[in-house]
């Protein structure tokens, strides 16, 4: 059935097609063997029925995805998340998307196994994010409070604690301290810590006590570095190679949420806000041990960034395979082109007692000076005037058009990169490794 759309003579010749090549590929797909068993010659057969399904998918979404966003979101007047989106436009436009019955019957495959479904959310969210009316509707959902945050806010307000599976929050001296503790796996990052991350964000952006926030690392459990803290590992290598790495809920989710938040603020409604509709708060972030990957992302958006002379920093994706959020945006506004394609082109690590290193941190002292220079940061960022200039300097570095016109090329980009036979084939060697 030709979905109803504005332009409905076009879409009644691209539609039959694309749900036909849909059809195709789901019939071939589930005929053949899993894709870690097939041959070159079914694996051949099976990617070029795909290119073909995809190929008229952005045909079909460059004609029309303002109309699109429109069914979906009642003419923008209702504001859906990522999942809710791709959830609803699977139901409405069968074939666009994957279904929620696909993506589930992939859920517990290794990723070795899977067929790329996510690519198809990668098109369409690309669409969606290049589009100057559809865009930054969806920017604005991502941006405001989860309910999940909303639930807690009142026991936050009350307590000034919060503790979650992957991140404790403490309100002490009109600081929110956010402190990953992923003990065993030195915080690295899976759907469950962005969850919690956005979560433990909109409590402290939403909280009227809280003047500044803090992330840190806490106290690992794992073998190695028992006792110590440390701030990130990054992606949790092991859980992509399972197949628990999701596009939306992870990678997508990781960047227009909590970290965008980071950078914005949460978007509230709030008549009274007439200055503002967003609540923003000055951040710093404290560096233990290592900040690798993901790690080393964050710190690209905090105010001021503390690290242990210690530390070090890294951003191994490419290594990896995929990319490294939207490092490749703002790495080089602090660290310039040549130290950027050396990290992350070359997977340089930067010890933070190297020159190089104060590119990324704006204070390094010895482990024991830490907590104290902690203390004396966060009194610097709270006042009035430290927020008015955090405001105008995020305006001027980072324009919401041009990170959204970013974030709509990784949406594609990196829905490709996990489907990568050499992604699959290193995080499969990395996933048989022994913890």
């Amino acid at each position: 059935m030709t979905p109803v759309l504005p332009e409905r003579e076009q879409a009644a010749v691209l539609w039959p097609s694309l749900t036909e090549a849909a059809e195709h590929v789901e019939k071939l797909t589930v005929s053949l063997p899993k894709p870690g068993q097939r041959s070159p010659e079914q694996r051949a057969e099976a990617a070029a029925a795909k290119d073909a399904a995809r190929a008229l998918r952005v045909q079909f979404l460059d004609a029309h995805v303002d109309a699109v966003y429109d069914r979906l979101t009642e003419d923008r007047s209702v504001s859906l998340r990522l999942a809710e989106l791709v959830e609803a436009a699977a139901i409405a436009f069968p074939g666009l998307v994957p279904s929620d019955w696909q993506l589930a019957s992939e859920r517990s495959r290794p990723q070795a196994d899977k067929e790329g479904h996510e690519i198809d959310q990668g098109i369409f969210l690309r669409a969606v994010l290049r589009s100057a009316v559809a865009g930054p509707h969806l920017l604005d959902a991502m941006l405001r409070p989860t309910p999940r945050a909303l639930r807690l806010l009142p026991e936050f307000r009350r307590t000034g604690v919060v503790e979650m599976e992957a991140v404790r929050l403490e309100r002490r001296d009109g600081a929110a301290r956010l402190t990953m503790c992923r003990d065993d796996c030195l915080n690295a990052e899976d759907d469950q810590q962005v969850d919690d991350m956005e979560t433990a964000v909109d409590l402290a952006l939403l909280d009227p006590a809280v003047r500044v926030g803090l992330l840190r690392g806490g106290e690992m459990s794992h073998p190695r570095y028992r006792g110590k803290r440390v701030f990130s590992a990054g992606i949790n290598l092991k859980n992509l190679s399972s197949g628990n790495i999701s596009l939306v809920d992870f990678l997508l989710r990781r960047e227009l949420g909590y970290i965008h938040k980071l950078v914005r603020g949460v978007l509230v409604d709030d008549p009274g806000r007439w200055h503002s509709p967003r609540v923003e708060k000055p951040w710093v972030a404290a560096v233990d041990g290592f900040a690798i990957g993901g790690g080393t992302q964050l710190l690209l958006v905090f105010d001021h960034v503390l690290a242990a002379s210690d530390a070090y920093f890294s951003l191994p994706a490419a290594k990896e395979g995929i990319i490294p959020g939207v490092a490749n945006f703002r790495f080089s506004r602090y660290a310039g082109p040549r130290l950027a394609r050396q990290v992350i082109l070359g997977g340089r690590r930067i010890w933070a007692t190297e020159p190089d290193a104060r590119l990324l941190a704006d204070e390094i002292v010895e482990p024991h000076e830490l907590d104290a220079t902690i203390e004396r940061a966060l009194m610097r960022l709270d006042g009035d005037a430290v927020l008015a200039n955090r405001r105008m300097l995020n305006l001027a570095e980072e324009p919401v058009d041009a990170f959204r016109a970013y974030m709509a090329e990784f949406a594609l980009q990196q829905a490709l990169r996990l489907y990568g036979e050499d992604v699959i084939d290193k995080v499969g060697r990395f996933g048989a490794r022994p913890v």
